[in-house]
């Protein structure tokens, strides 16, 4: 049995991580904290024997848990991952992971010399629509990957209510950024992950179309260069319509995701078309709480030593590279910026 303990009792956490933790035999979370007293009574709804303490430093203290789920904004995310750390805890963090190369090489370096898992939230790589696509490519459907597009629509931030003059995903100092942070540390993982390299290179330009109340980009178009492929993201806030919409192109044919069907063309005259519908659509919600148990697996697996540590901070390692590239190729009017090792 492992002991955890939660960092924010925000949505996420409410509607994600705890049904999932609460299913599980061989988990137990004994304490939680969060800066809003008021949210001391999710956890006594949602986990009533857990214990409520009113700062992290004090819950790590005091319980020693064998592992933390941090789920706070992310200007939080460096700060606690150090505090866990340096307390010998394992972490289990929202993405992004952290924001900065210097925060990055602090929080890896720190992990490896406390020996303990350092794992970032990679839901949307359990999303069923995503997990099948995954394995068309995976078994050759569409012969070798050479070119992905991938949209995100969104007409607000997530939390966000019609009229709502304030959300921490619009505030860059709890956010780390707009839309290229909120949306694209997704695409960024599941990008590497279908093309099985590593980007060489990434050029993007970031906007504000329609929210100029917040000081942050409501709208991204980012390139991403591969060895053997390129992928085109295009994410906005600004739109009027909820939607996602991803193709992967190969050699031998294109596999869509039509945000709740999938569809398998796998010749360019379009015999043999198969599609597959999903309920409910990759768009709806913010949550996904039946992501989250695929996660909650994978991290316990490197906890627990039944699957090799690393895979997974390695990935989140390209993910902020990617970030901070192309938020200096935006300063360079978009230039081509090198990827480096």
């Amino acid at each position: 049995m492992l002991r955890g303990a939660i960092v924010g009792l925000g949505n996420v956490a409410v509607h994600a991580h705890l049904p999932a933790w609460s299913e599980r035999k061989d988990i137990e979370i004994v304490a939680a904290t969060d800066l809003s007293p008021a949210r001391r009574t999710a956890l006594e709804s949602g986990l009533p024997r857990a214990r409520w303490y009113d700062s992290a430093d004090d819950l790590l203290v005091r319980e020693a848990p064998d592992f933390v789920d941090i789920c706070t904004p992310p200007g939080t995310h460096a700060e606690l991952i150090r505090t866990g750390l340096r307390h010998r805890a394992h972490v289990l963090c929202e993405k992004p992971l952290v924001a900065s190369f210097e925060d990055l090489t602090v929080v890896t370096q720190l992990a490896s010399a406390s020996e303990r898992v350092l794992f970032t939230v990679h839901n949307w790589r359990h999303a069923p629509i995503l997990t099948h696509a995954h394995e068309l490519v995976q078994r050759g459907e569409i012969g070798r990957l050479r070119r992905i597009r991938w949209e995100t629509t969104r007409r607000e931030p997530a939390g966000n209510s019609d009229g709502q003059p304030w959300t921490w995903r619009a505030d860059p100092a709890m956010a780390g950024g707009g839309i290229l942070v909120d949306h694209g540390w997704h695409a960024f993982y599941l990008l590497q992950e279908w093309a099985g390299q590593a980007p060489t290179g990434i050029s993007a330009r970031l906007e504000t179309r329609r929210h100029t109340q917040w000081p942050v980009e409501d709208t991204a178009t980012i390139r991403l260069e591969f060895p053997d492929a390129t992928a085109d993201v295009f994410l906005t806030w600004a739109s009027d319509q909820r939607r996602n919409w991803i193709e992967l192109e190969g050699t031998r044919g294109t596999i869509r995701v039509e945000d709740d069907v999938l569809v398998l063309n796998p010749s360019a005259d379009r015999q043999g078309e198969q599609r597959w519908p999903y309920r409910p659509a990759l768009s709806n919600g913010s949550y996904h709480p039946d992501w989250f148990h695929g996660v909650a697996s994978e991290f316990v697996a490197e906890v627990t030593g039944s699957t090799r540590r690393g895979a997974n901070l390695r990935v989140a390692s390209v993910c902020v590279a990617l970030q901070t590239l192309a938020r200096e190729s935006n300063r360079r009017n978009g230039d081509m910026l090198r990827v480096g090792s």
